[in-house]
């Protein structure tokens, strides 16, 4: 069985996420690789970029995420 997290000790390494709404194409999985894996920063700039947001870099990120597209 796998396991999201652990509550006891706030472990947030690798969690599922669902993104819905906001202007994105929906109706697929999307899964990365487990290994070489993007931050998960690079959602959040992939969010504010089609929006007109010049974000290049929140947090840690290290880009945007290829295959996440906008209507």
């Amino acid at each position: 069985m796998r396991q999201i997290g652990n509550a006891n000790t706030h472990v947030t390494t690798k969690p599922p996420v669902i993104l819905a709404g906001g202007g994105f194409c929906h109706g697929q999985h999307f899964a990365v690789d487990r290994e070489r894996n993007y931050p998960l920063p690079n959602l959040f700039v992939s969010m504010l970029q089609p929006r007109g947001l010049e974000a290049d870099k929140f947090a840690t990120s290290t880009g945007t995420m290829r295959g996440l597209d906008s209507v």
